[in-house]
């Protein structure tokens, strides 16, 4: 839908095709991440391909947070702050907070190419850039204060915006075109997204922290670590969810998508009123 269906292109929408990239990527990493837990946590791909695996997983969760940041930001001074200059800067300037995005991102993940993520646990070998009993390295303690970091301050803005966007198309807009309702049900799902997607795996990260904190045996970790794995698999999710961000964003993407359910589910598309949807712009 990126490649054909947008042909006015602003700030918002570069950001969601970042985002869309990032998805994207996950995919792949799935494929092997499945087959090393349906070989109950055992890696047979080798040491560069176990770095290569992480440090995109570790990327994409970022980028996904990072993103959807972005998207909440850019709508919040659209609506808040119409007339400030800042919304009359052009795609290149997206370009470049999406290029900056991406710097940080590679910056704040890059440390999990540099070293080895093995784990041997009797005959099998683990592939994890997390370990609650063997890990405590200082790249370990900065893997686990980013997770939540990167969690928090993003969490903390969207919901800043959210509040915001909301409380000003309720109390100083009047809403002629149905536009005004449309773009709380955007923001409402960005916040929803990003809450279901990232808040479970880090909630179970900082409950692992409160419990080294007070116990050294793996013993009482183990139901602490299949909570955080099981929590991250709303991280995965979050790929899953995205194109309800999409749908939500503008008329075109929302256009095509019932022209394609209306497709698969054989129903009679309805005569065009002129005005293709691909022509429509990202609001």
């Amino acid at each position: 839908m990126f490649a054909f269906h947008v042909e006015s292109w602003k700030p918002s929408s570069i950001y969601l095709a970042h985002l869309a990239v990032a998805d994207a990527v996950v995919l792949v990493c799935l494929l092997f991440r499945a087959d090393y837990y349906s070989r109950k946590q055992n890696w047979i791909f080798g040491d560069a391909v176990c770095r290569i695996i992480l440090f995109l997983l570790a990327a994409n969760r970022a980028a996904g947070i990072f993103f959807l940041t972005a998207v909440a930001v850019d709508r919040y001074l659209k609506i808040v702050y119409p007339l400030h200059r800042i919304n009359r800067m052009g795609l290149s300037y997206a370009m470049w907070v999406s290029a900056g995005l991406w710097a940080i991102i590679i910056a704040m993940t890059g440390y999990l190419l540099g070293s080895a993520h093995f784990f041997q646990v009797g005959s099998r070998v683990q592939c994890e850039s997390f370990n609650i009993c063997l890990n405590n390295s200082p790249l370990s303690i900065w893997h686990n204060a980013f997770f939540v970091i990167q969690f928090c301050v993003p969490g903390s803005i969207i919901i800043f915006c959210t509040v915001c966007i909301t409380w000003q198309l309720k109390t100083k807009t009047i809403d002629t075109t149905g536009k005004v309702k449309r773009a709380v049900y955007f923001i409402f799902v960005v916040a929803m997204v990003f809450l279901i997607s990232f808040f479970p795996s880090t909630a179970s990260r900082v409950a692992v922290w409160i419990l080294k904190a007070w116990y050294n045996e793996c013993s009482y970790f183990s139901d602490a670590n299949l909570a955080f794995y099981t929590s991250v698999c709303f991280t995965y999710l979050n790929s899953t969810l995205n194109p309800l961000v999409y749908y939500f964003s503008t008329p075109a993407f929302s256009g095509v998508l019932q022209k394609l359910l209306k497709r698969l589910t054989g129903q009679k598309e309805e005569p065009s009123s002129g005005k293709s949807v691909s022509k429509e712009t990202i609001e």
